[in-house]
């Protein structure tokens, strides 16, 4: 598998608060590599680093030392910028944060006009965007009338709308109802598995992360953890340690005494109970 965003060897600091202070790095010498059409979760305590990782994928943040690699661009090449920023699109937790026309087509459009892309194809790749994720025939509507998924769509719509290569998501179910995380979990799984789009998605859900090819798990600033959802969440013990759940089939088992199992969907735990009670 082709690689389409690097970290190599990375540490970041946010500035101190005060001159006589030394802060503690947030990122601490990771190093990772995310593969083209990949649709991988980043999982983490609060502070263990995962969103600061996030926001290097397109240049918000520039690592102190290390590099950051998208498509083969370095994000600190100031003249290389924007098509980092076109090739990896970066999807906030909080969708009013994104939003800022009064009509879902026009807000969608928004960064395309300021590229001076010509209005037919702006026409065409809004319209796109939003048949992508289920949103066209709400494209004349207010977005501030709109649910917290059908909001979040849109923001992931003017993302698409760039044509990138990965999608970028900083928690981007967190503040939603489960009808609302149900919503935009079909559409990021469509993007990636009919579109392509390399998916790099940090999140707190752990049902979700079991939906991903990989699972990558940060504490402290590092990668405690990374491999398959079964993998990693077979780590129950460690999982614990580091103050993090396991989804809820995993944790059923557990309580029913079966510890070497880790079901990942409601039909593998039936089946690896029923299993054991045949035996």
């Amino acid at each position: 598998m082709d690689t389409i965003i690097e970290f190599d060897n990375i540490t970041f600091a946010y500035p101190a608060h005060q001159p006589d202070e030394s802060p503690d790095p947030v990122l601490r010498e990771v190093s990772l590599r995310i593969g083209r059409g990949e649709m991988a979760a980043v999982l983490g305590h609060n502070g263990s680093g995962k969103s600061t990782l996030a926001k290097m994928t397109n240049g918000i943040l520039l690592p102190d030392n290390g590099r950051v690699l998208v498509a083969g661009m370095d994000t600190r090449d100031e003249t290389k910028i924007w098509e980092v920023r076109q090739t990896a699109g970066l999807v906030f937790q909080n969708p009013d944060n994104q939003i800022v026309a009064t009509v879902v087509e026009e807000d969608v459009a928004f960064a395309l006009e300021n590229l001076g892309v010509p209005p037919a194809e702006i026409r065409e790749r809004v319209d796109s965007a939003l048949q992508t994720v289920g949103m066209y025939d709400y494209r004349e509507h207010a977005p501030h009338r709109l649910s917290g998924g059908q909001k979040q769509r849109i923001a992931i719509a003017g993302v698409l709308a760039m044509n990138p290569d990965v999608l970028v998501l900083d928690e981007p179910t967190a503040m939603l109802d489960p009808k609302g995380r149900e919503e935009v979990m079909d559409t990021i799984i469509r993007l990636c598995r009919e579109h392509g789009v390399t998916i790099l998605m940090v999140t707190h859900h752990m049902n979700e992360a079991a939906l991903c090819d990989r699972a990558i798990v940060m504490d402290r600033g590092r990668i405690r953890l990374d491999g398959t959802p079964r993998h990693v969440f077979s780590q129950y013990d460690l999982l614990k340690e580091l103050n993090l759940t396991v989804p809820q089939t995993v944790e059923f088992c557990r309580m029913l005494g079966i510890d070497d199992a880790a079901p990942l969907t409601v039909e593998e735990c039936a089946d690896v109970i029923y299993a054991r009670l045949s035996t």
